[in-house]
């Protein structure tokens, strides 16, 4: 590499720091060189994780986040997880056929179930499954557990792929309970793509769609958008809603559930 594209890179570099995109043309007018040449110098610098190429240009890199092991996450606010969990247990009534998502804090929700009768309980998580099926065995509570099948995921206690996305296609949930990586006041995000995907199906097929989210996850994003916030029935949160999204008139969410 010659000094001189040494030179383009870090001027390209302190661009970058300032200014949240930078474009081709004016960089090769600032430059005075060719688009051409430009394009080549941002190739190169994506190649070393130093930005990351746009239409047009190039945005600041941004290291991937990845997902921690589900019993790393166990015990990451607990105590935030369990009381969704119990929140949303309250939504749950005799008779109801429910979808439970991955997650911890799903699996919280698993936990929290008790006294119900006539129960069906569809879900991909190894780790729900579980423990709906000890309670099952105690007689917590009555009812029945389908296990959906897939490609199994040992770092997360769960099953994903086109089984498991073919078998949802079965059915028809009163309820539907999800976690998320992250969501902002428009979208949802998650951190795998197979599960993802799931995720995204079993929103078509729910009377009522039930977001489980903790606190720390409002207003960030992760690898994988699910769906539309404009999809879900209702949200239940260790805390309230924030000040900024009840601005924002979200047309289908019936509540916001939090202590």
């Amino acid at each position: 590499m010659s000094a001189f594209a040494a030179d383009r890179h870090k001027l390209i570099e302190d661009i970058l720091q300032e200014d949240e995109k930078i474009y081709v043309t004016q960089l090769a007018e600032k430059m005075g060189v060719t688009p051409e040449t430009i394009r080549k110098d941002l190739a190169f610098l994506e190649k070393e994780n130093r930005l990351t190429r746009v239409h047009g240009g190039a945005v600041k890199y941004v290291p991937p986040v990845q997902e921690p092991l589900f019993r790393q996450k166990m015990n990451v606010r607990l105590e935030e997880k369990r009381t969704i969990g119990k929140l949303a247990s309250r939504y749950v009534q005799d008779g109801d056929t429910i979808m439970l998502d991955v997650g911890t804090t799903t699996y919280q929700l698993a936990h929290a179930l008790a006294g119900l009768q006539r129960m069906t309980i569809v879900t991909n998580s190894l780790a729900a499954a579980e423990i709906i099926n000890k309670s099952l065995e105690a007689k917590i509570f009555d009812g029945k557990l389908v296990m959906l099948g897939g490609m199994s995921n040992p770092e997360q206690k769960s099953v994903a792929g086109a089984l498991t996305i073919q078998m949802l296609r079965h059915f028809q949930f009163d309820k539907v309970f999800l976690s998320c990586g992250g969501v902002t006041m428009t979208d949802i995000f998650d951190y795998d793509l197979e599960e993802s995907l799931v995720s995204e199906t079993v929103m078509k097929q729910g009377s009522e769609i039930y977001l489980l989210v903790d606190s720390s996850k409002l207003n960030s994003t992760s690898f994988c958008r699910i769906g539309s916030v404009e999809d879900l029935d209702y949200v239940v949160c260790d805390a309230p809603m924030p000040r900024e999204w009840q601005k924002n008139k979200h047309r289908r969410l019936k509540k916001w559930i939090s202590p």
